[in-house]
């Protein structure tokens, strides 16, 4: 267990394995042990990098709100400290799909290839309901009320048996570590706010910075009998020029549902 500090804040940060590098980035809420099962189908082949982002898993709170800019090269930033140069393999997860997306088209000569894992799609952005203040100002009642102390955990279960097939891998005391903690309720709060504003700078950076040219790009998509989500993350593959996979049967927390499907995936795109 390792801890870096990016722009004055603590990033927990675990690295597995040996060979290329290969970024996991997991989505809204989630904490790097969510990768667990996949871990060891890559770490034969690739240098795993898992990390938390500010209020999530066991990092510090964000200095400020995020940005699609900001976690873009808060990857950059996280390979240098940890002395990774060249290229890296991406793998976003939901959320984090549009952080991996934005790390290509900014970082186009450290990106080896790009791995979207039921990512976020939206085609036409909306702000989110909740503004960053009201949700901090919600953050804030809810801790002083004691909430993630005592429904964090059970939070945490219940999102993962809504959004997996099976039960929550992840061990009960790092659960209860991770969610009983008002600095995760925060983090999440802050990070869906701002969801529709990051969707956003997505969609403007799509038109000013193109995805390097022959760049591997695999849609990794969990239609779970879903013809909507199904099409729109065809549609995703498309627009990027990608291939598309579906990972069936499974959830959308797919690292968890068919973490076979997400190695796969990762090491198809190079050697």
């Amino acid at each position: 267990m390792t801890f870096v500090r990016l722009g004055g804040v603590a990033h927990h940060v675990v690295v597995d394995g040996a060979g290329p590098v290969c970024v996991l980035a997991a989505g809204l809420g989630m904490s790097w042990f969510d990768w667990d099962p996949v871990v060891p189908l890559l770490a034969p082949y690739r240098t795993v990098v898992r990390f938390d982002r500010p209020g999530h898993g066991l990092s510090a709170p964000a200095a400020a709100p995020p940005t699609l800019a900001g976690e873009a090269d808060r990857i950059a930033a996280l390979l240098d400290a940890l002395r990774l140069p060249g290229t890296a393999t991406v793998v976003g997860h939901s959320i984090a799909g549009f952080h991996a997306e934005a790390f290509a088209r900014r970082h186009p000569d450290r990106t080896a290839a790009l791995v979207l894992v039921d990512s976020s799609v939206e085609e036409r952005p909306r702000a989110s309901r909740t503004a960053p203040p009201l949700a901090r100002a919600l953050g804030a009642a809810l801790s002083a009320a004691g909430i993630p102390a005592a429904l964090g955990p059970a939070g945490r279960r219940l999102a993962v048996r809504l959004s997996a097939r099976g039960q929550d891998p992840a061990p009960p005391a790092l659960v209860r570590r991770v969610y009983r903690t008002s600095r995760v309720l925060r983090g999440t709060l802050d990070e869906n706010a701002r969801y529709g504003a990051v969707a956003a700078e997505l969609l403007a950076l799509r038109e000013r910075a193109p995805l390097p040219p022959g760049l591997p790009v695999t849609v990794l998509a969990a239609p779970d009998g879903s013809a909507r989500w199904e099409h729109r993350q065809r549609g995703l593959a498309r627009r990027l020029g990608a291939r598309y996979e579906a990972a069936e049967p499974s959830g959308h927390l797919v690292m968890l549902d068919r973490p076979d499907r997400v190695a796969e995936a990762v090491l198809g795109t190079g050697p």
